[in-house]
């Protein structure tokens, strides 16, 4: 078995989000659910629109009834149009062969180790096998937490709790992981707060935060973006109002910010 698996050392799209943060840069990420996908063949026309409005990546995954089959086919036509295509996977089975990279994520403040460290025990073995590349990225749900804090049996830290918010970060980038993931749920009532986002990344500058669910309006993730934010995600709103999304995608796209890092320095790997 040793002699299929092969861990892959080039960091495209990790260097890719990278560059673009120390730019100055806030990323926009458009996630497809492909469970979630009324029609597999409408998905090439709203990625055009997306990729014109100025999208930055396009994320595969979902919580519920997603097959590797299904990111296969997702995969194969979002890859026509040159960003880098990230699985997000909420099981073994958001795998795929065909997309760029992983997040590949430990859920920290799950109740169950299966969700902690389990999957990504088994799930290293196909990443491997598949020379995708791994982006090491704590995922830590927050208020609400919609289907994956369900699934994944999250204890959802509350809103206001911005000091825990901190701890979970810190702990995740003192293991090595330097993408954080502060995620509200698909469909959240509300977007993770603002002072919770504006502590980490103040606490832990050179981490890539990742902030994501309830966002449905682009003056709010110009705030999340201008305390904070390194990347922005969309998902529902996507499936909700091609023509929101666009204008979310449209705002991050205009936001200028003083570069992370030094011009001649690069952040972690």
């Amino acid at each position: 078995m040793n002699a299929r698996l092969k861990v892959r050392r080039e960091e495209k799209v990790s260097k890719y989000i990278k560059d673009r943060v120390r730019e100055g840069r806030t990323l926009h990420f458009t996630l497809i659910d492909p469970a979630k996908l009324s029609n597999i063949n409408s998905i090439e026309r709203v990625a055009e629109k997306l990729v014109e409005a100025g999208t930055d990546c396009f994320m595969i995954g979902g919580s519920l009834g997603v097959s590797e089959r299904d990111v296969d086919e997702v995969a194969l036509r979002l890859k026509k149009f040159g960003l880098p295509v990230i699985a997000f996977p909420g099981n073994i089975s958001g795998l795929s062969r065909y997309v760029d990279a992983v997040l590949f994520m430990s859920l920290l403040n799950s109740e169950d180790p299966y969700y902690i460290i389990g999957a990504q025990v088994a799930g290293a073995i196909v990443v491997a096998k598949y020379g995708i590349e791994a982006l090491p990225t704590g995922y830590i749900v927050v208020g609400y937490g919609g289907t994956a804090g369900y699934v994944g049996r999250a204890r959802p830290i509350p809103y206001e709790k911005h000091e825990i918010v901190v701890a979970y970060a810190l702990a995740a980038y003192m293991l090595g992981m330097n993408y954080i993931y502060l995620e509200a749920g698909s469909g959240a009532p509300q977007p993770i707060p603002q002072e919770s986002v504006k502590l980490v990344k103040s606490v832990i500058p050179d981490a890539i935060l990742i902030v994501g669910g309830g966002i449905r309006d682009p003056n709010v993730a110009v705030r999340l973006s201008q305390v904070g934010a390194d990347v922005v995600v969309t998902g529902n709103i996507v499936e909700d109002s091609l023509e929101k999304a666009v204008e979310i995608v449209r705002a991050i796209r205009s936001i200028r910010k003083p570069p992370s890092f030094p011009a001649n320095s690069s952040p972690n790997a």
